[in-house]
């Protein structure tokens, strides 16, 4: 997925964590297979090469995790939009040639896009991509919905003191022995020390924001968190950090967060029952 997984784990037999810590990252390897997109033949991508309006049946996997994505597109009036795969190659595009695109280049891109354009069958398992080029990209979430699967094996499997990281989603479980929580070092908008320090346990917490990833064209600083509205980064220097129930929300509302005005962003996270602390 494009970062670095991490897990730690308080339990007296080492060779009983090793082993679940081995299959709660078999989890997180299945969901990579199925739904990255730094994989040219996942599922995911393939879903772009099969023709356009055409229902297409995929493995309950996948079908789980692009449903959780849509659902909080929806939630956020699509804020988070799993379906801006044109605009992220473009990005990346960008990032690397130190150059936009072209204003067709774009427009075509975002008519790609939308995700009330993304149609899900339950009962028949299939997905649907209603307009030429889509292209999903579960960017903002996967790492969350990853990060969630694996602490649910750790704790099936008697392990429930842990934590989960994943870039910058870090899933909680109950406290170190002795600790009221788990210690979190939130970084924002300075690389070289922490904004905030978050005793936390039993939940979710997730920054985004443009500190590691941009590219600077014609003087201007652009993020990888793409605004719908405009198809490009968000110019606005800006972080986010939600500490919610589970890394999926957590995950997908701090991408939303960093693009909506603060207003917004605090009510959009008020509503689902996650707190909010964003910087700029």
């Amino acid at each position: 997925m494009g970062t670095r997984f991490a897990v730690t784990c308080h339990h007296a037999d080492e060779e009983f964590v090793r082993k679940a810590i081995a299959a709660a990252f078999e989890e997180a390897d299945q969901i990579n297979a199925v739904a990255s997109d730094y994989i040219a033949d996942s599922e995911l991508l393939s879903l772009s090469k099969q023709p356009v309006g055409q229902p297409i049946r995929v493995s309950p996997l996948l079908f789980s995790l692009i449903r959780e994505a849509r659902e909080y597109a929806e939630k956020t009036d699509g804020l988070f939009d799993p379906t801006l795969g044109p605009l992220t190659k473009l990005w990346r595009e960008s990032r690397r040639r130190k150059v936009l695109p072209d204003a067709d280049t774009l427009a075509k891109a975002r008519a790609a896009c939308g995700w009330k354009h993304l149609l899900l069958d339950p009962e028949a398992s299939t997905v649907t991509l209603a307009v030429p080029g889509m292209r999903l990209d579960l960017g903002g979430i996967a790492k969350g919905q990853a990060a969630d699967a694996m602490l649910a094996t750790l704790q099936r499997l008697g392990i429930p003191c842990s934590s989960v990281t994943a870039g910058g989603d870090v899933r909680l479980g109950d406290p170190p022995p002795g600790k009221e929580g788990w210690k979190i070092g939130v970084r924002t908008l300075d690389k070289s020390t922490n904004s905030e320090v978050l005793l936390l346990s039993n939940c979710a917490v997730s920054t985004s924001g443009d500190l590691q990833q941009f590219v600077e064209i014609g003087g201007i600083r652009y993020a990888h968190i793409i605004d719908p509205a405009t198809g490009l980064g968000v110019t606005h220097h800006v972080a986010a950090t939600v500490i919610s129930p589970n890394s999926t929300m957590s995950d997908a509302l701090a991408t939303a967060c960093c693009i909506a005005d603060a207003g917004k962003a605090k009510g959009i996270a008020e509503a689902l029952g996650a707190r909010l602390l964003r910087i700029g």
